[in-house]
């Protein structure tokens, strides 16, 4: 690796190279399926082209010498030498992996380790299997070993020419005899370097006799010629004669497709046609030229593109023109998208996100001083001052917001892997890749997905004897989807496997104590026991599963993001893990309420409505209710819960919230509306407080915590249970 490279641009070639590498890995789980699928096998081929290429301008010889290799192989399946078996895809993802290690040796500025070079030697020794293999049919080779065929003739209906020759079309002019050159001499020339499959004289030219002069030629040829030549090679016999004859050389079908795909693998670069044309061989830089003096002698009104002007001189392939003009319009909406794209550093993102933060605070200062002052002009002032910093907020935090469907495409890779490991045929349905949520999120949701898809493929999904028995596909399905739900983000893992034992559940449950023996718990709860720290029902211990830790650590990492997790299951049918999020950690629409002289805030979102309590509530049995219209609807007094101590208020409100499927109602002493709630961490000195999700700095600089909805909603929820025992008489 040169030492002259700086810093920065070795960085940006690590950050391009992981983007290459996750491309190439969601091809080659494509490919598996799709073998003959060309334009992936193209994407699998780009990506490795261009680390190759890249590596070379740094100097990082050891990557350019295994990426060639790979490259190399990769060029024969292209073109049909070689077919994708199981083995050779298999292969490929063992390469990807083995350049993800590289790269991570050019990002720690270290050379790779023995133990990594020798991975390097044995993999391009197996790459080299598929090189050295003779071109054969596929039916010659079982599938562990290179398949390789004969390359297929694209044969293009429509076009000029309709053999697998090149035509030469030859029309002498009448001073060839006068400048002492012999027409048959280009004729036995064009033998030296192929072979003339059919020589056709053409004598239309030829004049009455008394009209002939016996010193002009009037010859031409229509020739087939059979060469591993390339045109330009061909033109070149004829350039001691370019300027006294018409010459056209065409290309036989079996180039077209070559054409087409050299110009697919020319530089990503703004090329006008005739020059894409040239640099994939079809057109020679002196039929470019004429062409051109063609244009240039039409009339400016009357002037035809170069392509409409090649296809009536039938020079080039309408196929090759076609997949030239494809190209360009590629490249130009390639450069269009990336000049409207820059690279953000993530760390000046979060500033940026903070400074809004602020403004909010002072914002909300400024409208409270206003209020305080009754200043007309002053409130409309800060009316417009608060429209724009929520616009501000708003666009700052969509910059943050990012597709969850690259994260759930890494596990594409993981379900295949553990598929291997486990002798299971597992499918991998994937929907709502499009849902946003803020890139904090996205990056702290990775593990505990990971831990669910394991133990959903594991434990989950049967084996296929027994999915057969119980009438069921071999292949099980595991589907990950996501999707939006009131202010939240909601996703779902779910299996069509055997689903949970719930017997076995409660009574592993009794056995550690978890349950008092003779209780009675809903589904729901017996379900949600699995999250229990060290639980497991596991008859063994794998390298997977089995050993109680993992559905403990999912739950204490989605409620470190302030969500929830939960639990369906129907036994024999499958199981559905829930997780529900909020859609950004940073900034929300709040609803600010009282109670007695402390302030609080839950998120607007999940605020369904506000009634009084005295005209609904109604105290009967352990628990407090409300029969709101017809639903019986548990609440709980703030004031209980946190212990406030205050005089009895005349009139107590309850804010109804619903999260999930789950409905409850807040008693508070005041309602004191919507505000733009910034949300900060609540630090260690809150961390065992139930019900706190963090804390806000108020326009007049007091604080305000904000309530951890799930969280009371649980406790609710718990209350609920007794309300729904019989009442004593």
């Amino acid at each position: 690796m040169s030492p002259d490279i700086p810093e920065e641009y070795l960085q940006t070639f690590v950050i391009e190279c992981r983007e290459l590498l996750e491309q190439m890995e969601d091809a080659l789980l494509i490919i598996e399926r799709d073998p003959e699928n060309p334009e992936i096998i193209n994407a699998i081929f780009r990506a490795a082209h261009t680390i190759k290429g890249t590596a070379g301008l740094f100097g990082i010889d050891y990557m350019v010498e295994f990426t060639h290799v790979a490259e190399s192989v990769l060029d024969r399946v292209r073109s049909r030498e070689v077919m994708i078996s199981s083995a050779l895809s298999a292969l490929f993802i063992e390469v990807h992996d083995h350049l993800g290690t590289l790269v991570n040796h050019v990002d720690e500025g270290t050379l790779p380790t023995e133990e990594v070079d020798a991975r390097s030697k044995r993999l391009i020794a197996q790459l080299k299997q598929y090189l050295d293999a003779p071109v054969t049919h596929e039916a010659e080779h079982s599938s562990d070993m290179p398949i390789v065929v004969k390359p297929k003739m694209n044969l293009v209906q429509g076009d000029v020419v309709k053999t697998d020759y090149w035509h030469i079309s030859l029309r002498f002019g009448l001073e060839v005899f006068r400048n002492g050159m012999d027409p048959f001499s280009f004729v036995r020339y064009l033998s030296s370097i192929g072979q003339v499959v059919q020589l056709v004289t053409i004598i239309d030219a030829i004049p009455p006799a008394d009209e002939m002069d016996p010193e002009s030629c009037y010859l031409g040829f229509e020739i087939s010629f059979d060469t591993d030549a390339d045109k330009l090679t061909i033109e070149n016999i004829f350039n001691f004669v370019r300027d006294d004859c018409s010459i056209y050389i065409l290309a036989p079908h079996s180039k077209v497709s070559e054409y087409e795909r050299l110009i697919q693998e020319l530089p990503e670069q703004e090329m006008r046609l005739g020059e894409i044309l040239v640099k994939c061989g079809s057109l020679t830089p002196t039929e470019l030229e004429r062409i051109l003096r063609l244009q240039a002698e039409q009339d400016d009104d009357s002037s035809q593109p170069i392509g409409e002007v090649l296809l009536e001189q039938q020079m080039v392939s309408p196929p090759v023109i076609e997949a030239a003009l494809e190209k360009q319009k590629h490249v130009k909406e390639t450069k269009k998208a990336e000049a409207n794209l820059i690279r953000v550093d993530a760390d000046k993102l979060d500033e940026l996100i903070n400074l809004v933060g602020e403004l909010i605070i002072a914002g909300a200062g400024i409208n409270l001083l206003a209020k305080r002052e009754k200043l007309a002009s002053l409130l409309q002032s800060t009316a417009t001052l608060s429209r724009l910093v929520e616009e501000v907020r708003d666009s700052a935090l969509a910059l943050r917001m990012v597709q969850i469907g690259g994260t759930f495409n890494r596990f594409q890779r993981v379900v295949r892997d553990v598929s291997k490991e486990l002798g299971k045929d597992v499918d991998l349905v994937i929907s709502g890749a499009e849902t946003e949520l803020d890139k904090t999120v996205v990056e702290k949701i990775g593990d505990p997905l990971t831990h669910l898809v394991r133990n959903s493929m594991d434990h989950g999904i049967e084996s296929a004897e027994l999915r057969i028995a119980r009438g069921k596909p071999v292949k099980g399905t595991l589907q990950l989807s996501a999707y939006h739900d009131a202010g939240n983000i909601v996703i779902e893992v779910s299996d069509d496997g055997g689903g949970l034992n719930k017997e076995k559940i409660l009574n592993k449950a009794i056995e550690r104590g978890l349950i008092a023996e003779g209780t009675n718990p809903t589904d729901k709860e017996i379900y949600n026991l699995i999250f229990e720290a060290g639980f497991s029902t596991a008859d063994a211990v794998s390298n997977l599963s089995g050993r109680g830790v993992g559905m403990d650590v999912v739950r204490r990492n989605i409620q470190a993001l302030r969500g929830t997790v939960d639990l369906d299951s129907v036994e024999g049918e499958g199981s559905t893990v829930r997780i529900r999020l909020p859609l950004t950690l940073a900034i929300i629409d709040g609803f600010m309420v009282g109670v007695g002289n402390a302030t609080y805030v839950m998120p607007l979102d999940i605020v369904v409505e506000c009634i009084e309590l005295k005209a609904w509530a109604s105290d009967e049995g352990d628990g407090q209710y409300i029969n709101l219209r017809g639903e019986v609807l548990p609440y709980r007094r703030l004031r209980d819960h946190f212990g406030i101590k205050s005089e009895t208020v005349q009139r107590e409100n309850v804010v109804v919230v619903r999260y999930g499927e789950h409905k409850a109602g807040l008693v508070v002493d005041k309602l004191m509306g919507e505000f733009q709630t910034v949300i900060k961490s609540p630090g260690k000195l809150f961390e065992s407080g139930k019900g706190i999700g963090g804390f806000t700095i108020l326009g007049s600089g007091e604080v305000a915590l904000i309530l951890d909805i799930p969280g009371l909603m649980g406790l609710v929820e718990h209350e609920k249970i007794d309300v729904r025992k019989p009442v004593s008489t």
